[in-house]
């Protein structure tokens, strides 16, 4: 006949008797056996416990053959589960809101969870290592935690929209470079771009718009249009270097570029040279 397991109740110590007495006699008995010894640290007093529970736990039962340790060797070990492979963490809950850059912000650091989740509320477990992230009791989410200057992202590329993974094969030092072989000017936009995201991918957008003008209007014009731009504002954005190439303001009229000639006073219409006031009647 099959048993049924009936579990303790919370704060019912009589439900399991054998166990609640068992530790009571086992406290009085170490105890007593270890009451004249003096330990001078944790680690001292510890192994003196270990032995005497031993001892305790070898004993054989009064009326029943056996003892306790063989009971546990013979029926339960076998039962037990092996521990886990890290130690147990504390943890702390906390409910966060997933931001339209699909990151949430937690201790000011942010971390990325699905885009389908933008503007939910998610649960997210805080431990010394690791950031979880749960949506109605699953995880959606897992970092490793981040530690030093606030404000750092960390990001996973199957969090991003599609549209956004594309450019996951590009990072800041690579635009950076690319713009570096065009000139100085195109190198401080790139960088103006760059820095005016919370999410840096979230530039590389731009940057490579950025790239593709080059090829539809050349290098040079490129990097005259981005000198243009940094005219008039420090930070410009890829909008303002594409309109000033639409609009052709990068170009100088070859008109203005040509040298005037080097003409005296003289040669002015409204002067009278001496011919004039010298000739004859």
């Amino acid at each position: 006949m099959a048993q049924q397991v009936i579990p303790a109740r919370v704060r019912k110590p009589k439900d399991k008797p054998n166990a609640e007495g068992c530790v009571g006699i086992i406290s009085t008995w170490i105890i007593a056996a270890l009451r004249n010894q003096k330990f001078f640290s944790l680690r001292e007093l510890n192994e003196s416990i270990r032995v005497k529970l031993y001892e305790f736990n070898s004993k054989p039962f009064q009326k029943k053959s056996g003892s306790r340790l063989s009971v546990f060797l013979e029926e339960e070990k076998s039962a037990l589960m092996p521990l886990p492979a890290t130690l147990y963490e504390l943890a702390a809950w906390k409910t966060a809101t997933v931001q339209f850059n699909y990151h949430i912000s937690v201790e000011k650091m942010h971390y990325s969870v699905p885009y389908e989740y933008i503007k939910h509320k998610v649960d997210v477990r805080i431990t010394r290592n690791i950031v979880e992230v749960f949506f109605n009791n699953h995880r959606i989410a897992s970092h490793v935690r981040l530690h030093g200057r606030e404000g750092q992202y960390s990001t996973i590329v199957e969090h991003m929209p599609e549209d956004h993974q594309k450019y996951t094969a590009w990072n800041s030092e690579k635009f950076i470079s690319w713009a570096e072989g065009i000139g100085p000017n195109t190198v401080i936009v790139v960088k103006a771009i760059l820095s005016s995201h919370r999410v840096e991918q979230q530039g590389y957008k731009a940057c490579t718009a950025l790239l593709k003008l080059a090829d539809k209007y050349s290098v040079i014009r490129v990097e005259a249009a981005c000198k243009k731009a940094l005219s008039y504002t420090p930070s410009p954005s890829y909008k303002s270097v594409q309109t000033i190439l639409k609009t052709g303001q990068d170009k100088v009229c070859k008109e203005n570029l040509k040298p005037t000639k080097n003409t005296n006073s003289a040669s002015f219409g409204f002067t009278r040279g001496a011919d004039y006031y010298g000739r004859k009647k």
